[in-house]
């Protein structure tokens, strides 16, 4: 199920294949060629098929699988909410929904090797579904990555490759390797198909719903990966008939590193939060669509100190909840927005658990 590369900003098409550029020569993202959507508006779907239970609407086919998917929604009366439990995946957390697509193409494409760069769970995630697919697997870390997250990145066989420096060096040091050696990029951050991978979390909230979407859903806002994986997979649910709306989608960014929300509100820089490290992300790849998906749905970004996060995470592993810290930063959001007045008491809200406490 080979499909093309488009660029939404400068209009040039790519023809798939093991040597597709990893971003237009426009240097924009690329984006899979718009798909039919299903043809009939009656939902027929077997969560027993994993991601692949929504098969209409994924460019990529079912090559390499852990059985991921279809994560819990439990009821958190303590904050009036639904929680959707995306750190129950088989590396712990929602980037194995990437991981599975990306991994997938990759067999497709017949690739040989893969590199990413990732603070952690992407390179863990991308790690274990290269392992499954056979596909060897070169992850660019910061120098500092936590020991639990390296660990899992070589007992799935990849390669931890550090590097000194930002987060950037490292993702500049992952591009001069995928441009010049014999590697393709598995970025979680550029890559396509993690993006139809990440647009599962609303298909299946939908389903778990019976077709009855939220207010608002409250995410995480790094790269932007689960965002903009929602924003999609809401928008194709809409489109074909299957759901009426598309709910607000509301990003909760760190202190101190929250491009989006200085971008929305300039904000003066206050404090910092290196409590929830998993979205440290300066530069988004692709933050002019994290943008209009914000708009498009009513949205907003807004950023959380490091007490506030410690606080929510507390508050949720004392509840039965165990994730690692990054996933409270959505909790202490939801608790903003209300105190802001940007959410109701009424308000029909799920918030996103990204990152299994196993990971810390």
């Amino acid at each position: 199920m080979t499909t093309n590369l488009d660029c939404r900003s400068c209009g040039r098409t790519y023809e798939s294949g093991p040597d597709e550029p990893w971003r237009c020569d426009c240097g924009h993202t690329l984006d899979f060629a718009e798909r039919p959507l299903p043809d009939s508006d009656d939902p027929d779907v077997d969560p027993r098929e994993g991601l692949w239970a929504f098969s209409e609407f994924l460019p990529v086919g079912r090559e390499v699988t852990l059985g991921e998917g279809w994560t819990p929604l439990a009821d958190a009366p303590h904050w009036d909410a639904e929680f959707k439990l995306d750190y129950v995946f088989p590396s712990g957390s929602f980037k194995d929904r990437g991981a599975a697509l990306t991994l997938s193409r990759a067999a497709e494409l017949g690739v040989e090797r893969v590199v990413e760069d990732s603070s952690g769970n992407a390179g863990a995630a991308i790690a274990q579904y290269a392992a499954r697919a056979g596909i060897d697997a070169d992850i660019y870390v910061p120098a500092d990555a936590k020991q639990s997250k390296l660990d899992a990145i070589e007992a799935a066989g990849a390669t931890p490759v550090r590097v000194e420096g930002t987060r950037q060096d490292v993702t500049d040091a992952c591009v001069r390797e995928a441009v010049g050696g014999d590697a393709w990029y598995a970025s979680h951050a550029w890559n396509p198909a993690f993006f139809a991978g990440t647009s599962t979390f609303a298909l299946e909230l939908a389903y778990q719903r019976d077709w009855d979407v939220p207010d608002a859903v409250v995410l995480p806002l790094g790269h932007g990966t689960l965002f903009l994986g929602a924003s999609r997979g809401f928008r194709a649910l809409r489109d074909a008939g299957w759901t009426d709306e598309v709910p607000r989608l509301l990003g909760v960014q760190a202190s101190g590193v929250a491009p989006i929300v200085e971008e929305l509100h300039r904000p003066e820089r206050a404090g910092t939060n290196d409590v929830a490290d998993g979205i440290q992300i300066r530069e988004p790849a692709r933050r002019d669509e994290i943008l209009e998906a914000i708009e498009a749905t009513g949205g907003d970004a807004i950023a959380c100190d490091a007490d506030t996060t410690g606080d929510a995470l507390g508050a949720l592993h004392e509840r039965g909840f165990y994730v690692e810290p990054t996933s409270a930063v959505g909790v202490a959001g939801l608790e903003a927005y209300r105190e802001r007045g940007e959410l109701a008491s009424d308000d029909d809200v799920v918030v996103a658990l990204t990152g299994s406490g196993l990971k810390t």
